[in-house]
């Protein structure tokens, strides 16, 4: 029988070639190779001990199995805590509150399969502020796909931005299951959706954010106007649908279709990577239409592409960002070396390479003042 993950029990001594588990179970060394790491509820992730200090803390691999979002919430409870007073902190109790009604509202009538799992976080939270913040798509991000220098597969890399202090520290992989098999979640505790995610064997997927839709010359403004538009939206949001290709597209091709033609409650970039090198796109969305850049590598950052749509510019620097990263995404090695202004910038939290056909997966976590976690191997 096996022994239940526990997590936040990791102990290092001597770096990346002595591991032990303090988790009550002899565990023996995993077999890095795809796909037995499955076989072990608690896998044990190899440090890159010369990529970050040695005493940043550790990325925990939680599995979820079919608990999904409110397991993991509740199996690291001081980082689901820490993260969402930070979320307090930064817009206000009095917002919050405000925010969490209204968006409570709006998915009563929203075709999301995922109400209940909000609900399960959101009572494990003595405040308000699961319903707003999982809603809260104030990132901005730049991905890529494409072939790597090792010619094995294809490659996602990832950066997500925020100005929301705590998303680098507590970031988290959690081990999820669904009908198409079991896949790895880069997420934080209580968000219920996904924004950077891989299925070993099948693709990895990610989620940036499109301009806002200029209506006015005040940027709050129009925020508020885009907002109005989309609570009289009854459509699915983008990170939820990234969710549902996880759990039931068993191939690249399914995932695509689904993500190309399903309708969405707010445009939605979406990067996807398959497992033979030709299997890479960019999907820009609208809420029903879609505008693809296909043939195995594209990147993407916070401004349409393809699209023939123009908008408020997010984060810092989109067009150089995305410059940088359609210079760099095909000769850069596995690692973070990438991760170079602009796609660095003071707002990084994550950073992410993703293969799904090597089960390769590497994750740090970042704050203002740069790294905020050791790199997380698989």
């Amino acid at each position: 029988m096996e022994t239940p993950f526990q997590a936040g029990n990791y102990s290092l001594d001597g770096g990346a070639d002595k591991r032990t588990c303090q988790t009550g179970a002899d565990l023996k060394r995993p077999d890095r190779r795809f796909p037995r790491i499955y076989g072990i509820p608690g896998y044990i992730q190899a440090m890159d001990d010369l990529s970050t200090p040695a005493d940043l803390p550790v990325i925990p691999l939680v599995d979820a199995g079919q608990g999904g979002p409110p397991a993991v919430a509740e199996a690291e409870r001081a980082r689901f805590t820490d993260l969402f007073r930070a979320g307090r902190d930064h817009y206000g109790p009095l917002f919050l509150g405000l925010g969490d009604r209204l968006t409570k509202r709006w998915l009563a009538d929203c075709p999301t399969p995922y109400r209940a799992d909000l609900d399960a976080c959101a009572a494990q939270l003595d405040h308000a502020g699961v319903y707003m913040l999982n809603l809260s798509y104030e990132w901005s991000c730049t991905t890529a796909v494409g072939r790597p220098p090792s010619g094995r597969g294809n490659r996602m890399l990832r950066t997500l931005d925020w100005p929301l202090h705590g998303l680098g520290r507590n970031v988290i992989v959690a081990r999820q299951g669904g009908g198409a098999g079991d896949w790895l979640n880069v997420t934080w505790p209580g968000f219920v959706g996904v924004a950077t995610a891989m299925a070993p064997g099948r693709f990895a997927a990610a989620l940036n954010q499109p301009p806002m839709k200029t209506c006015t010359t005040s940027c709050w403004l129009d925020w508020a106007i885009e907002r109005t538009r989309v609570w009289r939206r009854r459509l699915m949001p983008p990170t939820h649908l990234l969710r549902l290709a996880f759990e039931t597209c068993p191939t690249y091709e399914a995932a695509k279709t689904l993500l190309t033609e399903t309708p969405i409650a707010v445009p939605a970039f979406f990067s996807l990577s398959g497992t033979a090198p030709h299997e890479g796109c960019v999907i820009e969305r609208t809420e029903t239409d879609a505008f693809i850049r296909d043939g195995g590598s594209a990147a993407i950052a916070n401004h349409w592409v393809v699209g023939p749509f123009t908008g408020r510019s997010r984060g810092y620097d989109s067009p150089g960002r995305f410059a940088r990263m359609e210079a760099s995404r095909d000769g850069v090695e596995d690692g973070f070396d990438w991760v170079v202004p602009p796609i660095l910038n003071p707002t990084t939290r994550l950073a992410v390479t993703a293969n799904a056909a090597t089960g390769g997966l590497r994750v740090r976590g970042y704050e203002t003042a740069g790294a905020a976690t050791r790199d997380f191997i698989l």
